[in-house]
């Protein structure tokens, strides 16, 4: 997990959003943790399709192997 930990920061320096209600005078400790998101099928898709060290196989060797799947 990534964390930024800033302390004696500026209130006026912050956006404004995050300065509402707050004295502009004042000075804050700010921490910013980035959540961790999911990886999307697409990215992983393509994540998988350009490793350069998955096994190519041409149609027959698939087909191949999905017959044996089927007879097992």
């Amino acid at each position: 997990m990534n964390r930024i930990v800033r302390e004696h920061f500026p209130v006026e320096r912050l956006p404004e959003e995050l300065r509402v209600g707050l004295d502009p005078g004042a000075v804050a400790t700010i921490t910013v943790i980035l959540e961790e998101q999911p990886m999307v099928v697409g990215e992983l898709l393509k994540d998988l399709l350009n490793d350069p060290h998955r096994p190519r196989r041409d149609k027959l060797e698939i087909d191949d192997h999905i017959r044996e799947l089927r007879e097992d």
